[in-house]
């Protein structure tokens, strides 16, 4: 594969990210939100992934003069054949699946629940039973998982993958790139070595016939590995003895018999506080020995006398616990130090995870130096020019109107909850019901906006229309609307698009940063929930106008089949 690879007889599916054969197909969303508050271009996705009703004005053409990601002229519409939403919140993504799973909500389950805001890990006890055919997550994908198996006996079997890793922190992989110096295999600058130069490359066997076995019990290598975290490894084998005693084993014939069972909720919660040091005093001793032959130094006094703790999912259900001090983290439990990152690291003399094993503030790889990133520095915003590339028709209607040109960030809800009960009173009561957008009390003078005046924000990744909130909190230059404000209440149509309203990702589009991208050197290695590539947006610009009331348009008429088919915005073509 490697030499296919080096002739350009085989290529990464990323370099013809269009090909029909590069899709995803199918698709299933488990309790998140992925084409509303988490889609940075919420109308491209609805466009490309959906293919749904959108207000895309106009197709960027960045990408024509790459010469590495081949271009397509015409970019596809609607990707995927199936999309699954499982959720019980009433939100975008709902609205857009083909399949809507009902599914038990807080305290129809029995579940587990954390957070970085206090010390204690507690349940979400089942109260009441979930409501006609809802089920638990587990439950969800235990039946998916049953009927796929049964499919797969005659339709899949077993077959081979080949998958590639990136060369991931906490791993030797970490040192792949010495000083910094990257070096490119395709320009024959280097040979290509999977784990230095290339990511590494892994045949997967894919046993989908026993999909259903695999998912219900916890599997052989538990037992042959042990577990891990960050770079520190111990053995397990006590503690699933212990979890085949609690939860019982799989008696049925196949690959799991014998193994822990994980057909039933508690058994899932018990099985994740057994095995984290976190929850397990045994595990957190187990943990921080391993951590203690790293660094030489006898750390067992941050676990002092919960060594023989076991919190089992009955104990939280009595009473909320206490985690215990677990090398996972580098804060501390304690009733005399507050919980502060990087505690261990000054106090217990671990070592950083990084080049020098001390905090790095200047860091030399050479991309960084390249973008004047070796030091933290101001960066202002790119000129994405997404508010100047508009179609010429509505670049014209907004000619003779009093306009802003706002920097449009988005952050994190402001009297506002995940919830399908957004406007309930209590919320209303705190803030307006519907979409809104805080702009300048300057900015907003400029135009003639005041309080409560419906307002159009558009660019050429699309529309958004809500109310404004005219404040002196808000700097000049800048529009701020809170994420998940979805379209469902009092959103009216937008007159630029003519579709229904739009929200607070309708105009915006996921830019990626190319020093996310480097990997294999130190703690510049790519880790889940640590380092890699992630959507940018804050860059982008909006033009702002007022809309009078006598305007709006509630979209409150027939739904025609020439409605209906009109993918995109009126005049907008691919």
């Amino acid at each position: 594969m490697v030499e296919k690879l080096k002739s350009g007889e085989l290529a990464f599916a990323a370099e013809d990210i269009d090909a029909p054969e590069n899709h995803p197909r199918n698709l299933f969303v488990w309790r998140a939100n992925l084409l509303g508050c988490s889609a940075k271009g919420h109308e491209y996705f609805l466009k490309h992934l959906v293919g749904a009703q959108n207000g895309v004005m106009q197709e960027g053409v960045e990408g024509k003069n790459s010469k590495e990601i081949k271009w397509r002229e015409k970019s596809p519409v609607g990707k995927l054949d199936l999309m699954v939403d499982i959720n019980f919140r009433l939100n975008s993504t709902g609205a857009y699946s083909d399949i809507v799973l009902p599914t038990a909500t807080w305290y129809e389950k029995a579940d587990l629940n954390t957070t970085d805001m206090h010390p204690f890990v507690h349940p979400l006890g089942k109260a009441v039973d979930p409501g006609w055919e809802a089920r638990s997550d587990w439950q969800i994908f235990r039946a998916i998982a049953k009927r796929f198996s049964e499919l797969a006996e005659t339709h899949l079997g077993t077959r081979k993958d080949v998958v590639a890793l990136p060369m991931q922190h906490d791993t030797p992989m970490a040192l792949a790139q010495p000083l910094g110096q990257v070096k490119d295999w395709k320009r024959g600058e280097c040979e290509p070595v999977p784990g230095k130069t290339l990511p590494l490359l892994k045949v997967v066997e894919r046993d989908y016939p026993n999909t259903y076995k695999k998912y219900s019990s916890l599997g052989p290598l538990m037992n042959k590995l042990g577990n891990n975290i960050k770079g520190l490894d111990w053995n397990t084998d006590v503690e699933i003895e212990q979890l085949a005693e609690m939860n019982g084993v799989i008696k049925e014939e196949g690959i799991s018999k014998g193994r822990p069972s994980l057909e039933e909720d508690i058994a899932v919660c018990d099985t994740v506080l057994r095995m984290a040091p976190e929850t397990c005093g045994e595990v957190a001793h187990k943990s921080w020995s391993a951590l203690s032959k790293k660094t030489g130094i006898d750390h067992s006094h941050l676990y002092e006398g919960r060594h023989e703790e076991k919190i089992t999912y009955h104990d939280i259900v009595a009473q909320p616990r206490k985690i215990i001090t677990a090398p996972t983290w580098s804060g501390i439990e304690s009733e005399k130090v507050s919980y502060n990152a990087g505690y261990t690291n000054i106090h217990e003399h671990i070592p950083f995870r990084t080049l020098t094993g001390r905090a790095h503030f200047y860091l030399d790889h050479e991309w960084m130096l390249d973008f004047g990133e070796g030091l933290c520095c101001y960066r202002p915003p790119h000129d994405l020019k997404a508010h100047k590339n508009l179609p010429r028709e509505l670049a014209g209607k907004l000619k003779g109107k009093k306009t802003l040109t706002l920097n449009w960030i988005t952050p994190h809800s402001k009297w506002g909850i995940h919830s399908t009960y957004q406007d309930n009173l209590r919320m209303l009561t705190l803030f307006r019901g519907g979409p809104y957008f805080w702009v300048a009390e300057d900015d907003a003078k400029s135009i003639g906006l005041k309080d409560n005046d419906w307002v159009e924000a558009v660019n050429a990744n699309g529309a958004t229309v809500a109310r404004v909130v005219v404040s002196q909190r808000v700097p000049r230059g800048m529009a701020l609307m809170y994420h998940a404000q979805e379209k469902n209440v009092n959103v009216p149509g937008s007159n630029t698009t003519g579709k229904r309203g739009g929200i607070l990702n309708s105009v915006t589009k996921v830019i990626i940063k190319p020093t996310n991208m480097i990997g294999g050197y130190a703690q510049l290695s790519y880790a889940f929930n640590y380092y890699g590539t992630v959507g940018c947006q804050r860059d982008e610009h909006v033009i702002v106008h007022k809309i009078e009331d006598a305007d709006i348009d509630w979209l409150e008429r027939p739904l025609t089949p020439e409605r209906e088919a009109q993918l995109n915005p009126p005049g907008i073509k691919n």
